[in-house]
C-alpha cells in the first residue's frame, strides 16, 4: 500500500512539475550557451521601441524618494507592478516595469515634465532568463507572491520527487546495482565540481 502511494505520488508530481522543469531546463540552456543565442541577433543589444512621449506636469518636492515617484507614475499610467528604479529627481528617473514578455521602460524628465515610454523587443533568451530569475515576496503584488509560492511548491515537489525515486530504486532489488552506480557517479561528479569550481 505504501509503495503504491509513493509510486503514484512520484508520477503525479512529475506531471505537475513538467512546466517548471521545462522552463528551468531551457532557461539554463540559454544561459549556458548565451553566445549561441546572441548570434541569432548578430550580437546586437536588445532594442527598445518608443511607444509615446506624454506630458507629466507633476511637481514632486525635491526630497521625495524616487520609489514614491515611481509608484505614482506607474499608478497614473495604470502600469502598477514589480519594477526597478534608477536615477534621481535632479536629472531623470528611469523605471523598468518588469514583464517576462514585454518589459517597459518609463523615463521621467522632471525639467521637461515628460514621460518617455518604451517597450523592449521580445527575445527568447531574455524571456527565459527573466522567468528563471523571477522571484517574489519582495513586492506588494499578489501575482508575484503567487509565483513565489508556486516556486516554493516546485522546490518541495522536486525534493519529494527525488525521495520517492530513491524509495522506488531501493525497493526494486533488480535495479539496486545499476542504481547504486548511477547514484555514486552523480554524487562523485557533483562533489568534484563543488571542490574544484
Amino acid at each position: 500500500m505504501i509503495s503504491k502511494i509513493i509510486r503514484r505520488t512520484h508520477m503525479y508530481l512529475a506531471l505537475f512539475l513538467v512546466p517548471w522543469v521545462v522552463m528551468y531546463a531551457l532557461s539554463t540552456l540559454s544561459m549556458n550557451h548565451s553566445s549561441l543565442f546572441e548570434t541569432w541577433y548578430d550580437h546586437k543589444p536588445i532594442a527598445w521601441t518608443l511607444d509615446r512621449v506624454v506630458p507629466y506636469e507633476t511637481d514632486f518636492p525635491a526630497e521625495t524618494k524616487r520609489w514614491v515617484v515611481a509608484d505614482q507614475i506607474l499608478s497614473d499610467l495604470g502600469l502598477e507592478g514589480a519594477h526597478n528604479i534608477g536615477g534621481d529627481l535632479k536629472n531623470q528617473i528611469t523605471i523598468t516595469r518588469r514583464n517576462a514578455v514585454t518589459p517597459q521602460r518609463i523615463q521621467y524628465n522632471p525639467k521637461e515634465q515628460t514621460l518617455r515610454i518604451e517597450t523592449q523587443e521580445f527575445r527568447t533568451q531574455a524571456f527565459l532568463a527573466q522567468m528563471h530569475r523571477r522571484k517574489g515576496y519582495d513586492t506588494e503584488f499578489l501575482a508575484d507572491d503567487l509565483w513565489a509560492i508556486t516556486v516554493d511548491l516546485f522546490i518541495l515537489g522536486t525534493a519529494a520527487w527525488a525521495a520517492s525515486g530513491l524509495w522506488m530504486w531501493w525497493e526494486l532489488k533488480v535495479t539496486r546495482t545499476w542504481g547504486g552506480i548511477c547514484l555514486a557517479s552523480g554524487v562523485t561528479l557533483f562533489t568534484l565540481f563543488l571542490l574544484t569550481i
